[in-house]
């Protein structure tokens, strides 16, 4: 592969399954426990299913960030020049790190909501009847955080595309055109 082939496959790899997987899981795993007949076992199967997930979506995120960190690495000297390409970068930046934490934050909410699947529930982020406060809190919480997550990361793949522009031949003349005195827009 030429040129920063890997690292952007890695970064965008990465990303891709981090995504993907977070949206699968709020809408298959965590829509098809709730359709259990036992109400216990609801709250079991989406706990299962998330714990399987958790080391795949850790190795995501991993490939995502040494991915990433190449590409900023390869590309310094643009991102400090080009006009747009270090607040993007910031942005995807920013970004990353909220998505990090909404993950970690999810990892704590399910094991809550699993360690209590003895309570049942409606489903795995819909508390039941017999549910405790503590594991309806974190039923109530998750259910937000669940979305979240592949709102950030696709945030992200969207701030991945407008880099991948930013890198088109035509923007990368108009921003070596611009820093010359006197060159204001070259159309």
């Amino acid at each position: 592969m030429a040129g920063n082939s890997i690292s952007r496959s890695m970064h965008d790899v990465g990303l891709a399954a981090w995504f993907g997987g977070g949206l699968m899981g709020a809408v298959g795993l965590n829509g098809a426990a709730a359709q259990a007949n036992d109400p216990k076992e609801r709250l079991e199967l989406s706990a299962k299913g998330w714990a399987r997930w958790a080391p795949v979506d850790a190795a995501a995120i991993g490939v995502h960030l040494v991915g990433g960190l190449g590409l900023i690495g390869a590309n310094k000297a643009r991102v400090a020049a080009q006009p747009g390409a270090k607040s993007n970068t910031n942005a995807k930046a920013a970004l990353t790190l909220a998505a990090m934490g909404l993950t970690a934050y999810a990892g704590v909410l399910g094991r809550k909501v699993g360690e209590g699947s003895h309570q049942g529930g409606q489903g795995a982020t819909e508390p039941g009847a017999g549910t405790s406060p503590e594991v309806a809190s974190a039923q109530r919480q998750l259910k937000i955080v669940q979305w979240a997550i592949p709102a950030v990361t696709g945030a992200l793949v969207v701030l991945g595309s407008v880099q991948g522009e930013q890198q088109r031949p035509e923007q990368l003349v108009r921003a070596q055109l611009s820093r010359i005195p006197g060159v204001s827009r070259v159309a």
